[in-house]
């Protein structure tokens, strides 16, 4: 008989409950997957969850928050469910702690650019201090978490490309070919080369890279999952109406220039069944795990679909939107920077008028992206320094607004206003709100898709009070009335967002307060 499971919690701690991490593999339940990872001390393999292979006795197995923690024990990857290639766990939205940030950091490749130094400094802990708090709450150290997120980059080049190995080594953050030959026998059993072979074997190098040297450029296919369901159509809708031209192109998929470490990349974004397939064409290869974990954060491919869907299906006023287009996201942003001038850019006008000033600055300072092909944009969004220097000269409105985006343009170029997926929501806002030009709105815009805060409702933007007038909630209680919607009001928004494009409908009763 099928076990049935609730969905699975977004809470710190759920790796703890044995009990209920047992159901869900004995259920081969793939909504926890990424959430925590089964390793069975018998083989010595770690899995995801909702591994085929046959259900190991309770005694045998034990659980972990990530694959660093079971690796540093000793387990290797599973080779039959690749327990790495699933949606990122969503606890690093829901949570906005120390632990939280760091994971979405080392998603972003900064250990491998800075070292563990420079991921303490960024967060603002002492390594020591750092290290400490990691260890206790996801069960290995930085430099653990860094080297399992470098095995699982290095995997996907050596299945997914044709690039030399030992190119592969130092474009996935190894120090030396012998610690990348050591750490992939380590975690995946087989040597490089017998990772290629097998995956040849497979039919996976479908789309092999067009160059052979990182610093050439390379081009790439990958498959990033994400949980059911997924209205890939409702994110597609908003990003094409706040797409830039040059910097963005929407034509039945998604394509857009990235602004990365070692150089601009475009990425080609198609949404199939089970996963999206991401076309990526790179400057440099070392930029494959920042622009993979940008499109995962722009699309909100780790997000927990089911756990919305349960909680703002309860409430009747929203209930018939959410029926029927199940599996919202919130959209993310690639560059904090861009995001940031972008959001005040779209202060007080239509998202028309801030798409058109968006289009005219990019046109006239962005910078060309030549690894682009012949159908992709062609235009890096311009850098914070620029703008400060030349907003005025292209820019039309009140001087007094062009000269807040010029100066916060400055702070960003200068470090003053360091805006990145490691800050700590509060302080971020308090940053925010203390340059010119910058309000509630804003900052919270900017919380919400930049750090993926889900329980964020801006309840003063007036197109969002007007969805919530068009389902039936007075604007005036709004407020009180998305208590019900926690932790999830960031989602319940975008619901509102949609239905502001249709007519208030009449009120059959009153709100419920």
């Amino acid at each position: 008989m099928t076990q049935v499971l609730e969905a699975p919690p977004t809470c710190a701690g759920l790796w703890r409950d044995a009990e209920r991490c047992y159901r869900a593999v004995s259920s081969r339940d793939a909504r926890f997957d990424g959430q925590f990872v089964v390793a069975v001390r018998t083989t010595r393999i770690y899995c995801r969850p909702s591994c085929p292979a046959m259900t190991p006795k309770p005694q045998n197995v034990e659980f972990y928050p990530t694959s660093a923690a079971a690796q540093s024990r000793g387990y290797r990857a599973c080779r039959r469910c690749l327990p790495d290639a699933v949606p990122g766990s969503p606890e690093w939205d829901v949570r906005a702690d120390l632990a939280a940030r760091a994971m979405r950091l080392i998603a972003e490749g900064t250990v491998e650019r800075e070292g563990v130094p420079g991921l303490s400094r960024r967060l603002g802990y002492s390594e020591r201090q750092l290290g400490r708090v990691l260890s206790a709450e996801l069960g290995a150290g930085p430099l653990a978490l860094a080297r399992a997120h470098r095995a699982h980059s290095a995997r996907v080049l050596i299945e997914m490309s044709d690039l030399p190995i030992t190119d592969i080594a130092f474009a996935a953050g190894f120090a030396s070919v012998r610690q990348f030959n050591d750490t992939i026998r380590e975690v995946f059993a087989r040597t490089p080369s017998e990772l290629r072979t097998a995956a040849a074997r497979r039919g996976h190098r479908k789309h092999p890279a067009t160059n052979t040297a990182p610093s050439t450029g390379v081009r790439l296919c990958l498959r990033l999952p994400f949980r059911q369901p997924f209205d890939a159509a409702g994110i597609l809708g908003f990003l094409a109406a706040r797409s830039i031209p040059g910097v963005e192109v929407v034509d039945g998929d998604y394509r857009r220039t990235l602004r990365l470490p070692h150089g601009p990349g475009v990425v080609r974004v198609t949404t199939r069944t089970t996963h999206v397939e991401c076309l990526v064409r790179l400057t440099d290869v070392r930029d494959l795990s920042s622009a993979v974990a940008r499109v995962r954060r722009l699309w909100d491919l780790n997000a927990d679909p089911q756990a919305v869907l349960d909680c703002l299906s309860a409430d009747p006023m929203l209930a018939p939107m959410v029926g029927a287009a199940p599996g919202i996201r919130v959209p993310g942003a690639v560059d904090g920077a861009e995001l940031v001038l972008r959001a005040m850019l779209g202060q007080q006008v239509s998202v028309a008028a801030a798409r058109t000033a968006a289009a005219r600055l990019t046109a006239d300072l962005g910078e060309p992206v030549t690894i682009a092909s012949g159908d992709d944009p062609s235009q890096l969004f311009p850098a914070p320094d620029v703008v400060a220097e030349h907003a005025g000269e292209v820019l039309n409105g009140p001087q007094r607004r062009i000269a807040a985006i010029r100066e916060v343009a400055a702070a960003l170029a200068s470090g003053e206003l360091d805006v990145h997926v490691g800050r700590d929501a509060d302080e971020l806002r308090h940053d925010l709100l203390a340059m010119p030009g910058i309000g509630p709105w804003t900052a919270d815009y900017v919380l919400m898709r930049l750090l993926g805060r889900t329980d964020l409702l801006l309840d003063t933007d007036r197109a969002l009070l007007r969805g919530a007038e068009a389902i039936g909630i007075s604007p005036r209680r709004l407020a009180d009335h998305a208590r019900r919607w926690r932790p999830w009001r960031s989602y319940a928004g975008m619901y509102l967002w949609r239905a502001s494009t249709t007519p208030p409908r009449a009120r059959t009763r009153k709100d419920t307060p």
